[in-house]
């Protein structure tokens, strides 16, 4: 009785023990603070503790002015899961700094303790640049005047490329053939322009590489950078991986996109009028500066070279080394890694004599994210020993380039051997292991004989073969023959024509991409939505006026449609769901639709076109 209740102290001692360390773990101290701030302003400098702590000592401030601070505040929150109760503590430390002198600082962490045990933050790099110029007041209003000016005589808007511009940045201009490039597409804005929205949107067709995009939030979000020496709010586009398949100077072409910008307008029409400021949307058009890129040959390629350039492991696996003759056998060769994996040939593997081998199937886990292409690819070879006896199949080499030290790499496997045991169906097995699989196509129970048997002959007329029916079943099928002919040598017509026949195939394949977009409705994928909305009306649209997706445009589709006899109400119909795509995709802010209405409306557009056009 004393042992089980000493056991049962022990138990709760230790219990006590993993939650008090586990509590101990669970302590979150953090420093946060703006990445980028100007000379002379002001921001915060904050600390979150989730428990309650005591002598909180800072870290050295001496190139900043402590303007106030700490205030404290303290907040809770409590969550019922299952019907488990749990609840949370935040407690925050905010100062207000501002910066002496521009250059980047680093503030080292920050340190608290509680109950009884010192935690420290992270630490914070804050880059501080020179100050925007304040204007006067009377510049102010001169400059008020002629940006009111500007506006009434420039509808489309004219803002400075200073405040507001789109740039393609790439990590690097000189790479290697089939090196990873990180292509971002960036938006800058300078605080004092009102970004309302977007509009037209051409992105760079990227030729000359193969490319792989990056996920990026729909909703785009801004955040402080550096560029030039001054701050602005950017937003990241679009992110893509670029492996150029060709070598010399490669240009990337400029990413245009249509900025809807608010500006205000005074109108000074009455008394009453001083008092209102009047709003208005301009449409800004900005385009980036094309990109070039330097690619370099690969130098000396080995003969075995399968055109993987990256960072890569190498490994192979046989799924048995003992089988029976005609049994089936997989041999797994994985390459992982980072760089060019889906661009990766499969390496050669040398087979004993008579061994039938299939093609190799691959399979690939690849991701793309900042870091670029990583992942695995697995080659898995099927191969079938035809007869029985020990075999060896020799090493496998995989070379790859590695572009930070523009050197080949060479790894292999090791050496696979394998025996095979006679099977049930090896009944030639001995005459087999003297040809190769070229000289013998068909073995084992493959091969058919010759029979010897006699057989009993008929004489002439007592078969089938030149009787009556058999004349009446061929006049009456080439009777047939000629009825199928005459009657589908309209559609034969017809399948010349290749424009006639995408015109009949136009509503199919549009039904067949917005069967797609049902799909990324059903499990709401809106920006996989859209996107197959557009192909699926751009493709619809170039079979049905037969004009290629690459000449087409806005422009040339409305002519055409309405040279067509469509009305102009369903072609602005058409335009209306192309904007509201393009709006949903890169300012759903700017979108006040669903994507109901948007599949919706295409269905309808598209049923009128199929009706209308022929």
């Amino acid at each position: 009785m004393e042992k089980t209740m000493i056991r049962k102290i022990k138990i709760v001692l230790v219990f006590m023990l993993v939650g008090l360390v586990a509590m101990a773990d669970s302590t979150q101290f953090v420093m946060e603070g703006p990445e980028v701030v100007a000379m002379g302003e002001q921001f915060r400098l904050g600390f979150t503790l989730n428990e309650r702590g005591t002598d909180l000592q800072l870290p050295d401030l001496s190139n900043f002015d402590v303007l106030m601070g700490p205030s404290t505040s303290q907040s809770s929150s409590i969550q019922i899961i299952n019907g488990k109760t749990t609840q949370t503590s935040s407690f925050s430390y905010i100062f207000i700094l501002r910066a002496k002198k521009e250059g980047k600082f680093s503030i080292r962490p920050a340190s608290i303790k509680v109950g009884g045990k010192t935690y420290e933050s992270n630490s914070l790099n804050i880059q501080v640049v020179k100050g925007q110029p304040q204007q006067s007041s009377g510049q102010q209003g001169g400059s008020q005047q002629n940006a009111q000016q500007q506006q009434d005589d420039t509808p489309s808007g004219n803002i400075s490329k200073d405040n507001l511009f789109v740039r393609v940045a790439v990590d690097k201009t000189n790479v290697s053939k089939g090196e990873q490039i990180l292509s971002t597409v960036k938006l800058y804005i300078s605080q004092n322009v009102p970004l309302n929205g977007f509009d037209d949107v051409k992105l760079p067709s990227y030729e000359g590489f193969w490319t792989k995009d990056i996920d990026v939030p729909t909703q785009v979000n801004f955040t402080r950078e550096v560029y030039n020496g001054k701050i602005y709010q950017v937003g990241i586009l679009k992110k893509t991986i670029l492996f150029p398949q060709q070598t010399g100077n490669i240009r990337i072409d400029p990413f245009e996109i249509t900025c809807l910008v608010r500006q205000r307008v005074r109108q000074q029409q009455g008394f009453f009028d001083d008092f209102f400021d009047n709003y208005r949307v301009v449409k800004a058009k900005v385009v980036s500066d094309p990109v070039t890129i330097n690619v370099k040959d690969l130098p000396n390629q080995p003969a075995n070279f399968n055109g993987a350039v990256g960072n890569f492991t190498f490994s192979g696996t046989l799924d048995k080394t003992t089988a029976k003759s005609n049994e089936a056998m997989t041999l797994k060769l994985t390459v992982s890694g980072t760089g060019n994996l889906n661009l990766i040939n499969p390496p050669k593997i040398e087979l004993p004599q008579d061994f039938e081998a299939y093609e190799p199937k691959t399979t690939d886990k690849t991701m793309a994210s900042d870091n670029g292409m990583s992942g695995s690819v697995t080659f898995e070879y099927l191969f079938i020993p035809r007869y029985a006896g020990n075999f060896t199949i020799p090493a496998v080499q995989f070379v790859s380039f590695n572009p930070s030290t523009r050197q080949f790499v060479t790894k292999s496997t090791e050496a696979f051997n394998i025996k095979i045991e006679k099977g049930k169906d090896d009944q030639n097995s001995g005459v087999v292991n003297s040809y190769s699989k070229e000289d013998v196509k068909m073995i084992g129970k493959d091969i058919r004989y010759i029979k010897q048997n006699r057989t009993q002959l008929k004489p002439k007329g007592s078969t089938f073969y030149g009787t009556i029916e058999f004349y009446s079943i061929f006049i009456l099928s080439t009777l047939a023959f000629a009825v199928f002919y005459v009657v589908n040598r309209k559609k034969i017509e017809e399948s010349k024509n290749l424009t006639l026949v995408k015109n009949k195939r136009a509503n199919k394949v549009a039904l067949k991409r917005l069967k797609e977009a049902s799909g990324f409705l059903k499990s709401n994928q809106a920006e996989k939505f859209y996107e197959a909305v557009i192909k699926a009306l751009w493709g619809y649209l170039s079979d049905k006026l037969a004009i290629p997706v690459a000449d087409l445009n806005r422009e040339k589709a409305a002519a055409s449609l309405l040279d067509k006899g469509i009305e102009q109400d369903v072609v602005s119909e058409l335009m209306k769901i192309i904007d509201d795509c393009e709006f949903a995709r890169y300012a759903p802010s700017a979108f006040s639709g669903t994507m109901t209405e948007i599949y919706d409306g295409a269905a309808k557009v598209m049923g009128i076109f199929e009706k209308q056009i022929k």
